[in-house]
């Protein structure tokens, strides 16, 4: 016998508290991955009865787990990866919610079937995940929320947890656009200590050999083709042995 869902305005309560949590992950600037991992925790407090909540995405055609609240839910996930058919990729793919109660679709999907009922899972809930890139939506993926209550999930769970999705893609999108950024920066850090380090080593080469600067960067490329040594490895290795012989002088 199912139980009675609970009442309408609590759950509406739950999922409008998980919302407003994700405002921090929007002003928040962390990692991506902490973000889809706090996404994931907020969605098990937004919906009664979420006792697995998983981030499935597809990255170069490869479908992968990236957020989960508890490890019980990757084999759940792979399973689904492994067969290529389950919720969470039918929801993602159609871009559409998928809900319904384990042995109810065990001819469409039953592999994940099989394995889900070993795991103790009688319900599951999977919403697509989408986020704007450049005034266009794209999918990222889905959420994909696991009961062990087979009366779990209702038609108004399936709402609240499609609005919830939707906030959601937004603060995955606030967390992609601080790490493409923060990337940034890093490579330009690097680009710049690489030309500081060339920069060095073509100053000291002109001034062991009386060379120009053209001169000195032809004796570093020449010797980084010879070897097969990147001409930035080449010059701070020049530089170390530089050190190291003043220092034993």
């Amino acid at each position: 016998m199912w139980e009675a869902r609970p009442d309408p305005l609590l759950r509406l309560g739950a999922t409008s508290s998980a919302v407003a949590g994700l405002r921090e992950i929007i002003a928040k600037e962390e990692p991506l991955g902490q973000a889809l991992t706090r996404v994931a925790h907020a969605a098990a407090r937004a919906v009664p009865d979420a006792d697995l909540v998983s981030i499935t995405v597809l990255s170069e055609q490869v479908w992968r787990t990236v957020a989960r609240t508890a490890d019980d839910a990757v084999p759940l996930d792979r399973e689904q990866y492994e067969s290529d058919r389950g919720p969470s990729l039918e929801s993602a793919r159609l871009r559409r919610p998928v809900r319904a109660q384990i042995g109810r679709e065990r001819d469409r999907w039953p592999e994940f079937d099989t394995s889900a009922a070993r795991a103790g899972v009688r319900a599951y809930l999977s919403v697509p995940l989408l986020v704007e890139v450049a005034e266009s939506v794209q999918l990222l993926g889905s959420l994909n929320i696991y009961s062990h209550n087979a009366g779990a999930f209702d038609p108004f769970d399936e709402g609240l947890t499609n609005l919830y999705s939707v906030a959601a893609g937004q603060a995955i999108a606030a967390a992609r656009r601080w790490q493409a950024a923060r990337e940034s920066v890093a490579q330009l850090e690097r680009a710049l200590e690489t030309r500081a380090e060339i920069d060095q080593a073509k100053g000291a080469l002109m001034a062991i050999h009386g060379c120009t600067a053209d001169e000195a960067f032809a004796r570093l490329v020449e010797q980084s083709q010879r070897h097969n040594i990147r001409v930035h490895t080449l010059a701070r290795r020049f530089l170390t042995e530089l050190g190291s012989r003043a220092a034993s002088d």
